[in-house]
C-alpha cells in the first residue's frame, strides 16, 4: 500500500507547475494520526543469538510548519510516545516507549489544482522514554540520530485548511546494552504513515 502511494505522489510531484502553492512567511498546523511500521529485518544482538522483530503502533501526531521562502517549508513533526514490542526468537523481549521527534525541509509543488504534492528530507531524534516488561534484566537501549524522506501529498478543503496523506522512511537504529557492555543494534527502520487535518496561517 505504501508503496503504490509513494509511487503516486512522486508522479504528481513530477508533473506539478503553477503558482506558489505556499507563500514565505506563511504557517500550517497539522493534527493527525501516525503509524509506525518498523521495516521487516531488525536485525539481531549477541552475535547473532538473538533475532530482533519489532512491532507496529500509531499515535497522535502534530506538524508545525514555516516557509522559509514560497512553496519551501521547515517542518517539526511531533507525537504522544509510542510503544513498540520488541521480540526474539524466545519471544517477547521488552516493549520500548519512545519519541522520535523529526525535522524536515518540504518543498512543496504548487499547481492549478486542489492536490498539492511534496517532497522532503530531514533529521530524526528518536529519545528513548522507558523500558517496560523486560524479559532480560540489565538492558538498556540507547537513543538515536537518522535521516528521515518525507513525500506526501494535501488536498485543500478550502484556502485555510487541507486534508494530507504522507509517507516517512526513518533511519532508527537502537544501541542496546546488557549489563553496561554493547551487545547490538536493533535496526527499527520503520515507514511511519501519516493522515492529518491542516491549518494554514
Amino acid at each position: 500500500m505504501s508503496l503504490n502511494f509513494l509511487t503516486t505522489a512522486a508522479i504528481l510531484a513530477l508533473c506539478a507547475t503553477g503558482a506558489a502553492a505556499q507563500q514565505k512567511g506563511d504557517m500550517t498546523l497539522g493534527l493527525g494520526l501516525a503509524w509506525v511500521n518498523p521495516t521487516g529485518d531488525n536485525g539481531s544482538l549477541a552475535n547473532g543469538a538473538l533475532d530482533m522483530d519489532v512491532g507496529d503502533d500509531t499515535q497522535l501526531s502534530l506538524t508545525f510548519e514555516y516557509f522559509l521562502m514560497d512553496n519551501l517549508g521547515l517542518e517539526v513533526l511531533a507525537a504522544t510516545p509510542f510503544t513498540n514490542q520488541v521480540k526474539g526468537n524466545g519471544g517477547d523481549v521488552v516493549k520500548v516507549k519512545h519519541l522520535p521527534p523529526t525535522v524536515s525541509l518540504n518543498y512543496h509543488f504548487a499547481n492549478a489544482s486542489r492536490f498539492t504534492p511534496f517532497l522532503g528530507a530531514g533529521v530524526n531524534y528518536t529519545a528513548v522514554l522507558d523500558l517496560d516488561d523486560q524479559k532480560i534484566s540489565g538492558l538498556d537501549v540507547k537513543d538515536s540520530w537518522g535521516l528521515a524522506a518525507h513525500l506526501g501529498v494535501d488536498y485543500a478543503i478550502s484556502e485555510k485548511s487541507a486534508l494530507r496523506l504522507d509517507a516517512r522512511y526513518i533511519d532508527i537504529d537502537l544501541d542496546v546494552d546488557l549489563n553496561g557492555s554493547d551487545i547490538g543494534t536493533v535496526e527499527v527502520d520503520p515507514w511511519v504513515i501519516g493522515m492529518s487535518y491542516i491549518w494554514k496561517f
